[in-house]
């Protein structure tokens, strides 16, 4: 699909950089990517709720030790 965007060149030039990625169009995907894994990662968290440990470090420990 065709779109044309106005970008901040600057952001473009260091997103590519950061990223290793030799074309814009390499870069904006790769963007694109990164930004719906971080998003699927926030909403899978917070799907999945807290979880309150009742447990010290010690008790940790003591669980490893066992096995």
């Amino acid at each position: 699909m065709r779109t044309t965007i106005d970008l901040p060149s600057e952001l473009l030039d260091e997103a590519m950089e950061l990223g290793a990625t030799r074309t814009k169009r390499e870069t904006v995907i790769a963007a694109l990517r990164e930004y719906v894994r971080q998003r699927q990662r926030e909403l899978l968290m917070s799907e999945l709720g807290h979880y309150k440990l009742d447990m010290t470090p010690e008790d940790l420990e003591r669980l490893r030790a066992d096995d």
